[in-house]
């Protein structure tokens, strides 16, 4: 395996220093890394992967160096835009080194959300005129990035590296303070949730560790398993979240979101401001992290959603930090006409035997629509 430190340092060799990009659990340790080694003029978590891309490349504008963007293959489709219309040689020929992580990998088991885009990985970055060098465990550094580098040197336009599950061992993170928590974990927090629901409720949860938590909670319970299980999809749970509510009036309709998810694409908040009923009600668990792909710290330190939420057109904001108050708050939300916004700060960490979904996405749909169909 490729140890991050080393492919880290080969790339600041040849003066690629500047990097951004969203976490991905196949490149945690390379983020990690990432993370350790350099400070935040050279090293910026973006909230999605286009937002990456214009940065990376803002900074080469400023200094003629090569910056590297980082992201899931899944993150592509956020990626689209500017690479096309901004980096493209028909537009502003701007070069950038893409470190991409190919989950989905057609022959490699992976989840259902990722399949898809495994598939069709190396034909969208054809069709965007990207060179593609995939990077295996096996690989020679020196020799690849040489290769890697040569040809973005050419072309002076974008280049990716493709890698591989597998290909970059683990990473000890330099000694840190340790935080102290008095929040509660993320799954107390949803069984709670889940003990305070009417039967006109239903929950929308987002992708990662929340509807894996949620399913198995369900399935603990013996409940039905009629929650929305937005596994794939990231950053779009809320607007998947208004369109069941204007489709289903008759119903209080719970996202449950993320703060990197919520981040990701921020401006759907002003719609569900604008638009959601009085059914709606949205839920940020926040521990700061992108907790699923390793726990790399998100932009939500230091930002008042309570500010953000009601400029947007929310009707209320309850925040709290606690299972003890969220009964309280719960039933005091419970009684606003929304869309209403309630932030629960929890702490990072979930269980090591934490499973996964065993019916399909397909069955999660059926299931949910079938709920709904025979009210």
């Amino acid at each position: 395996m490729i140890d991050p430190k080393k492919f880290l340092d080969e790339l600041l060799s040849r003066e690629v220093n500047f990097f951004s990009g969203v976490p991905d659990s196949l490149l945690s340790s390379l983020c990690f890394c990432i993370e350790d080694t350099l400070d935040k003029n050279h090293h910026v978590i973006a909230a999605n992967e286009g937002n990456a891309i214009a940065i990376a490349s803002g900074y080469y504008l400023a200094t003629q160096k090569i910056a590297s963007v980082y992201m899931q293959n899944s993150g592509l489709g956020n990626a689209v835009n500017p690479l096309v219309s901004l980096n493209n040689k028909k537009v502003y020929e701007i070069p950038l080194l893409l470190i991409i992580g190919w989950r989905g990998e057609p022959g490699i088991e992976d989840e259902p959300q990722h399949i898809k885009q495994g598939e069709i990985t190396l034909e969208q970055l054809k069709i965007m005129d990207i060179p593609t060098f995939i990077l295996t465990k096996d690989e020679n550094v020196e020799i690849f990035l040489d290769k890697t580098l040569k040809k973005l040197n050419e072309l002076n336009s974008p280049v990716a590296i493709l890698v591989k599950k597998g290909t970059f061992s683990d990473y000890s993170l330099k000694a840190y303070e340790e935080t102290k928590y008095s929040s509660p974990l993320r799954e107390e927090v949803l069984e709670e949730i889940l003990n305070l629901l009417d039967e006109k409720d239903l929950i929308i949860s987002t992708t990662g560790k929340t509807s894996r938590e949620l399913c198995e909670l369900r399935s603990k319970r013996c409940d039905s398993q009629v929650d929305f299980m937005n596994v794939g999809s990231m950053g779009h749970v809320s607007s998947l979240a208004l369109g069941i509510s204007l489709g289903k009036q008759n119903k209080r309709i719970i996202c449950i979101d993320g703060d990197g998810s919520m981040l990701m694409h921020l401006g759907s908040l002003a719609i569900i401001g604008q638009l959601a009923k009085e059914n709606f009600l949205h839920i940020l668990l926040n521990n700061f992290c992108h907790e699923s792909v390793g726990g790399q710290p998100t932009a939500a330190k230091g930002i008042d959603f309570g500010l953000i939420s009601k400029s947007l057109g929310y009707k209320s904001y309850i925040k709290i930090s606690n299972i003890e108050d969220l009964t309280m708050a719960w039933n005091k939300i419970s009684h606003l006409k929304g869309p209403n916004f309630l932030e629960i700060e929890i702490r990072p960490g979930s269980r090591n035997d934490l499973g996964r979904p065993k019916d399909s996405a397909k069955d999660n749909k059926i299931n949910f629509m079938k709920f709904l169909s025979n009210e």
